[in-house]
């Protein structure tokens, strides 16, 4: 199964910070945040992996993980235009990932705990066509949440004022190439933006997605904030814990 870090967007909520690279280049206590959503992926066994990333920081890029030689994998880069959304970047990957029947997409700001090579393996047997992550948190408002009703996601609902749900969506997608047909068909939101919600619920809508509700430490490194608990964690967990 191959792997994909969306490493795009302009970092606002870190500025200054961004105002002179991109936000996955910033340290998270002794690493680049990008090497995080890398090692996750490594544990899980996925070694082909393609970073889409855009802006005029692309040779850091370059410069900082090249061929991805030095972690025993294999690295190819896409270029994004501007923003526009996730399921813009990700519609970038489609050659990538070519006739492989499915994928795993991470977003290049998470930093997280637990290993999910058990959730790749579950999704390489299923028959459905796409897979979400859930964690519950204490501040819903800020997340793509998902609602549920036994083992069925029902909705994907994106920052809502007053969440009905505690249930954030990770960031990290399972998917399909029938994710490829459902990105072109999607209209922007009041964001300008096409929303990965909706790529969620077009699976919903077919009762072709599956979900896991997992622990363990999980955070979107992309505001002051939860960069800070980033740091905090891996300093903590630094010497005890080698896949970090």
């Amino acid at each position: 199964m191959k792997g994909i870090i969306l490493a795009g967007g302009a970092g606002s909520r870190l500025a200054p910070l961004t105002d002179v690279t991109n936000k996955h280049l910033l340290p998270v206590y002794d690493k680049p945040m990008i090497f995080y959503p890398i090692q996750t992926l490594l544990n899980a066994g996925i070694k082909e992996i393609m970073i889409v990333t855009g802006g005029e920081n692309v040779g850091d890029f370059l410069k900082l993980l090249g061929s991805g030689k030095r972690f025993n994998a294999r690295f190819t880069y896409g270029y994004q235009d501007g923003s526009g959304g996730i399921p813009v970047a990700l519609h970038i990957t489609k050659d990538f990932i070519g006739s492989d029947e499915k994928f795993v997409v991470i977003l290049g700001d998470n930093v997280m705990e637990d290993s999910i090579g058990a959730y790749v393996e579950k999704f390489g047997k299923s028959d459905k066509g796409a897979h979400l992550l859930l964690q519950r948190v204490q501040d819903p408002e800020r997340f793509g949440l998902a609602e549920v009703e036994g083992k069925k996601v029902v909705k994907a609902i994106e920052k809502p004022e007053n969440p009905t749900t505690n249930l954030a969506i990770l960031g990290v997608y399972f998917f399909d190439r029938k994710v490829f047909d459902i990105i072109p068909k999607l209209k922007a939101s009041a964001r300008d933006e096409l929303e990965i919600v909706d790529v969620i619920n077009d699976y919903v809508k077919n009762g072709d997605i599956g979900y896991d509700i997992v622990g363990g430490f999980w955070v979107d490194a992309g505001t002051f904030e939860s960069l800070f608990k980033a740091n905090q964690f891996i300093a903590k967990v630094r010497n005890a814990n080698s896949r970090f």
